[in-house]
């Protein structure tokens, strides 16, 4: 197995990572990043991201990553494609083995790994991922205005979608696999109020249909009598939650229930020295890409501020 020592590791390659490593390598820390599985990370599934700032016509989300990582290298980023098999947080510096073939020692690690929506697992899921198919509503809501729409979901990221859609959309379809929600009463409220939301209880998705296209409709079955019936909808937007590419680190970093980094207020620091956390890896609130890239920002100016730390009680 290869040993390399870097001053900072950069794990992931969506916005936070490449924004982090533009940050270390302008501040003269030699990043180096591994892109992970998928390079890129959730931009790379994305056609058109209308709502990052400095692109007034849109920019096609794997394009944006392109841009990122040329601009990441240009100061300096070496950027590797290869994913963490494993860590060792247990001791100082750090100890990550990439590909389980090549074991990296860093002085600071940035974790840039993400969160990846979760899907029902449907095949036409995938053969209208943007073309109909959506795990954002926040990021493609506006391609569907006065368009119908179906939500799948029962919780409050469900209610949420549900309710953002309404203002746009002429109608929203909220998809119910039990005859009661899971969300907080005061979001399950503003479902109810907003006029425009039709709720299908003991309903779930059987297929979804389309053409050509795109989606034109989804396929509803009663999860009590098993009946199938079709309603008409442009748009389908799943909002069943998202799991953050963390397994990896469990044993060693704090996180919430579901797999969240837990960083302290105001910071990117984990409860390890020398480990930093951005991007949706940390942020099960926002998960957008310009959070995203200001939380890589963050990172790297923690990183460095770290290492600044660490030289000088080397001295002493």
């Amino acid at each position: 197995m290869t040993t390399e020592e870097v001053k900072v590791l950069i794990i992931g390659s969506g916005p936070a990572g490449y924004t982090a490593a533009i940050y270390a390598a302008r501040a003269g820390l030699n990043p180096v990043l591994y892109t992970g599985g998928q390079p890129g990370g959730q931009l790379t599934t994305t056609n058109d991201v209308e709502n990052f700032p400095g692109y007034p016509e849109g920019i096609n989300g794997p394009q944006m990553m392109i841009d990122l990582q040329k601009q990441a290298e240009r100061f300096g980023t070496k950027v590797h494609y290869g994913l963490v098999t494993s860590v060792d947080f247990s001791t100082y510096p750090l100890k990550v083995v990439v590909d389980e073939s090549k074991t990296v020692i860093a002085h600071a690690v940035i974790i840039a790994t993400g969160a990846s929506a979760k899907y029902l697992g449907l095949p036409s899921e995938e053969k209208f991922t943007n073309r109909g198919v959506s795990a954002c509503a926040v990021c493609d809501g506006y391609f569907y205005r006065q368009k119908d729409v179906a939500v799948v979901g029962a919780g409050d990221s469900a209610a949420e979608e549900a309710t953002y859609l309404a203002n746009l959309c002429t109608k929203v379809h909220l998809i119910v696999r039990r005859d009661e929600m899971r969300a907080s009463k005061i979001m399950q409220n503003r479902v109810l109020k907003t006029p425009n939301i039709q709720i299908h209880w003991n309903s779930e998705t059987d297929e979804i249909l389309g053409d050509d296209s795109g989606v034109t409709g989804v396929r509803l079955r009663d999860t009590q009598t098993g009946e199938k019936r079709e309603i008409a909808v442009q748009g389908f937007f799943l909002a069943i939650g998202h799991k953050p590419n963390t397994d990896i680190f469990k044993e060693y970093i704090d996180m919430d229930e579901t797999g969240y980094i837990q960083v302290l207020p105001g910071s990117t620091r984990t409860n390890v020295e020398g480990v930093f956390a951005v991007g949706d890896a940390a942020d099960n609130v926002y998960r957008q890409a310009i959070t995203a890239a200001g939380t890589g920002c963050m990172g790297a100016l923690d990183a460095e501020r770290f290492l600044a730390s660490k030289e000088v009680e080397a001295v002493h």
